[in-house]
């Protein structure tokens, strides 16, 4: 619970995932209608184009969520220890 209160973790990063997923499904559903309803041609280029540019967009989107996560990491691993524990 204190991790949910305290942001020591994010829950953003999950849902992306999860966001990722549905528009993969969606772009595949959309070019696949395209290509037997209307032009062939302009579904496949939109799988693939469509693919390439979720992809694209999550990735820089998750970039800031994964420098977060390494520079505590590092913070982590630079913090002097207490006396007491030493």
């Amino acid at each position: 619970m204190k991790n949910i209160f305290f942001f020591d973790r994010l829950f953003t990063p999950s849902f992306l995932v999860f966001i990722y997923w549905i528009c993969l499904i969606s772009v595949v559903i959309s070019s696949i209608t395209t290509m037997f309803v209307g032009n062939f041609l302009a579904g496949v280029l939109g799988l693939i184009g469509g693919l390439l540019v979720t992809r694209i967009t999550f990735e820089l989107l998750m970039i800031a969520f994964k420098n977060n996560e390494y520079l505590r990491r590092i913070a982590e691993q630079h913090t002097p220890k207490p006396e007491s524990e030493q």
